[in-house]
């Protein structure tokens, strides 16, 4: 199983987590995009995050589902 990395360049800084894996249509909808986070399936920097309006910001990388996203701003 392979990583995919895509380059992600925030409108706005800081943008929230769940936000980010909505808009990048990793989750369907804010809620499943929440529902994920709160299961402890999403990393941020490398750590298992749970807080659903964790603030994202240039220099993140975010790893959900075999994808990783680069912040950059």
């Amino acid at each position: 199983m392979s990583e995919n990395t895509t380059t992600v360049k925030l409108e706005k800084s800081p943008t929230e987590l769940y936000k980010i894996l909505k808009f990048e249509g990793l989750a369907s909808s804010g809620g499943e995009a929440k529902t994920f986070i709160a299961d402890g399936q999403v990393k941020v920097n490398g750590k298992t995050e749970i807080q659903k309006r964790k603030k994202i910001v240039a220099g993140d990388t975010i790893s959900f589902a075999e994808q990783t996203l680069q912040i950059t701003e």
